[in-house]
């Protein structure tokens, strides 16, 4: 007979399964991960704040990306770095910290899909409607825009784990490397259907209104470059747009191996693997693809190097 421990505070996180032959190798690849998401997003949201020329909209809508990249690594990958080290029976949490580790969580996945939408909002003006750019993406523009992509995650999210923390526990123990709407919910003896239906509705709505956006947008964007006879404007457009559709697909694919592994539980170590990748990979690819394709970060990044490097030491 199962034992069961009503609303306990200290939960067991069950974390990842990785031999003792295999735990520093382990520990150290997440290790370099993190230290390069954070150098990479930290210095293009500084190069971008203190270089003037990079006050764009459409580096300053970028700018959202690695903030949101930064706070979602930083929330799982140092708790997975020392969970890595523990044995299993000492990777405790406590109820708080885990509801807003899964808070996090989903901001970050959400918010992902939502500054996408919105740097293709933002593109899909500057090709299509490029004489009215300026006066369309204003500051006041942006920041609506910056405020739409964090508010509606903040929205759908605060009414998922509002659902899942009115639930009375009778389990601790987590079973995934670092704590999800879903893990919460699995804590309950009560029923969840309210809890399954309402993330299905979120997951459809996210899903639909970011593929639907994104196609449609990129629909007007082709038909404006095929019809259009300036080389000029089609490369840049290929340029700047295959870089975001990238991004999105990297993110996207991600997102479907994580929702289709929870259908399988006899592959649960390799859905906890996807979680923590879902995490990490695009955190990794959005500097390197953005700064790569970018010709004005670029730029700003030779031009600042090439400062220091004249700078006389005293």
């Amino acid at each position: 007979m199962e034992n069961f421990t009503f609303n306990s505070f200290t939960l067991q996180l069950e974390g990842l399964n990785v031999s003792k032959y295999w735990m520093y190798p382990v520990f150290f690849c997440f290790f370099f991960f993190y230290l390069f998401i954070m150098i990479t997003n930290v210095g293009i949201v500084v190069l971008v704040f203190i270089d003037k020329s990079l006050h764009q909209p459409m580096y300053l809508l970028f700018c959202n990306l690695p903030v949101n990249d930064i706070v979602g690594s930083s929330i799982m990958v140092p708790r997975l770095l020392s969970d890595i080290l523990q044995p299993p029976s000492e990777r405790l949490i406590s109820y708080y910290e885990c509801v807003v580790q899964a808070f996090t969580s989903h901001m970050f996945g959400t918010t992902c899909y939502t500054v996408l939408m919105i740097m293709a909002f933002d593109r899909y003006v500057a090709i299509c409607n490029p004489l009215r750019y300026a006066a369309i993406m204003t500051n006041k523009m942006v920041i609506k825009l910056t405020v739409f992509a964090w508010g509606v995650a903040l929205v759908f999210v605060g009414i998922l784990l509002g659902l899942t923390i009115r639930l009375n526990r009778c389990r601790t123990l987590i079973m995934n490397p670092y704590c999800d709407n879903a893990s919460l919910f699995k804590l309950s003896c009560e029923s969840v259907v309210i809890n399954n239906v309402y993330g299905l509705t979120f997951t459809v709505i996210l899903f639909t209104g970011s593929i639907g956006s994104t196609v449609l947008t990129y629909a007007k964007i082709t038909v404006v470059c095929l019809t259009s006879k300036n080389k000029s404007l089609n490369s840049k457009a290929l340029k700047t747009c295959s870089t975001h559709l990238v991004v999105y697909l990297v993110l996207l694919f991600t997102g479907f191996i994580n929702i289709i592994l929870h259908r399988f539980p006899q592959y649960s170590e390799y859905r906890k693997l996807v979680l923590i990748m879902f995490h990490i990979v695009p955190a990794c690819l959005n500097p390197i693809i953005y700064g790569i394709q970018s010709a004005e970060i670029s730029r700003s990044l030779s031009k600042l190097f090439r400062s220091k490097k004249l700078t006389p030491f005293s």
